[in-house]
């Protein structure tokens, strides 16, 4: 229920003084000052019997119509019965007033009263179902958006989980031949690897992480996809320390790195330039492009999940773009 505590104060004393007025059904010079603080009493008596009643009818005929998607069909549903109402009300007033007032009347001003009422029954039905149905779209729009925000948690859990075991599986291989070839090698890419899964399970169930840690644990990632490819991968970041404390989303970096790497071939002679680079609205992620000649097994989730998430928490969209060249993602920043 609406909180109308302002706009009883307010109207019920405007529409008890002012309905009668307006109708013809009180004449003021007929009376003493007395006598017309009664009446005006009388009247607000009415306007708040009048105002009761309806927001009584609203609380009650509301659970009767929700299942009505039109909500055009409710406010005349609602308008009607109110309207009724209003009109028996302000007849019944009229009557009773025709009793014990000091003029005599014409019918004209009774049925004026009661359109007066009617009317302005039907004019605060409007706003208040007008109101109504606004709070319970924005609700609605909470719990959309509540579920989204879920559903896009759920959809990077999944990522993580789905990536974790192949990662793996690459690393260790690595790390069996390193250990056999190059002991020292083994020992550096051993700590590098635990770094990473450190970063994983400390920060992939938050929000938000400092743009520095990000670009530390790619750096860390990167060393280890390094190690894994031959060295046909180069990273170059070109950050100010102004962007010290922007906010990113985890493992934001780490799923376009990994998206770049899914789908483009490289080699020594032709390795895959990785760049990161910013300016004071976005985080520019680029790779150059060569696509494999293969078709790749891919579930796209990884973009899609990216997307999701900005949008639903922060109301932004991230920004794709393909040239001849290169295959450009551009982060808006978080501050």
């Amino acid at each position: 229920m609406i909180k109308d505590l302002i706009l009883r104060i307010v109207f019920i004393p405007l529409l008890g003084i002012g309905l009668p007025l307006i109708s013809g059904i009180i004449t003021y010079s007929e009376y003493s000052p007395l006598q017309l603080v009664l009446a005006d009493l009388f009247f607000i008596l009415t306007s708040y019997l009048i105002w009761q009643g309806c927001n009584f009818i609203h609380s009650r005929l509301r659970p009767l119509y929700k299942p009505i998607s039109n909500p055009f069909s409710k406010i005349a549903a609602v308008c009607f019965v109110t309207g009724l109402y209003g009109a028996c009300t302000g007849g019944l007033s009229s009557l009773i007033w025709m009793k014990i007032s000091l003029e005599k009347f014409d019918v004209t001003g009774v049925y004026k009263f009661i359109a007066a009422c009617v009317a302005a029954v039907i004019i605060f039905t409007l706003i208040y179902e007008i109101l109504f149905l606004s709070k319970e779209r924005e609700l609605d729009n909470k719990i959309v958006d509540q579920l989204d925000r879920e559903r896009s948690q759920a959809e990077l859990q999944a990522l993580t989980n789905e990536m974790d075991p192949h990662f793996i599986f690459n690393s260790l291989n690595t790390l069996n031949h390193l250990i056999v070839n190059e002991p020292e090698q083994a020992y550096l890419f051993n700590n590098r690897l635990a770094q990473v899964y450190k970063y994983f399970l400390i920060n992939k169930n938050k929000e938000l992480i400092p743009l520095r840690d990000e670009l530390e644990f790619i750096e860390s990632y990167f060393y280890l996809l390094q190690i894994r490819h031959d060295d046909k991968l180069l990273l170059h970041t070109n950050l100010d320390e102004k962007n010290g404390g922007v906010m990113i989303p985890p493992c934001s970096l780490q799923i376009l790195v990994e998206n770049a790497i899914k789908h483009n071939e490289f080699s020594t002679g032709s390795p895959l330039h990785i760049k990161v680079t910013a300016n004071d609205h976005y985080l520019r992620v680029s790779n150059n492009i060569k696509p494999k000649q293969y078709a790749v097994n891919s579930t796209g989730i990884g973009l899609k999940n990216l997307r999701s998430r900005y949008k639903i928490l922060f109301r932004k969209d991230i920004s794709i773009e393909t040239t001849r060249e290169d295959f450009i993602v551009k982060l808006p920043l978080i501050t």
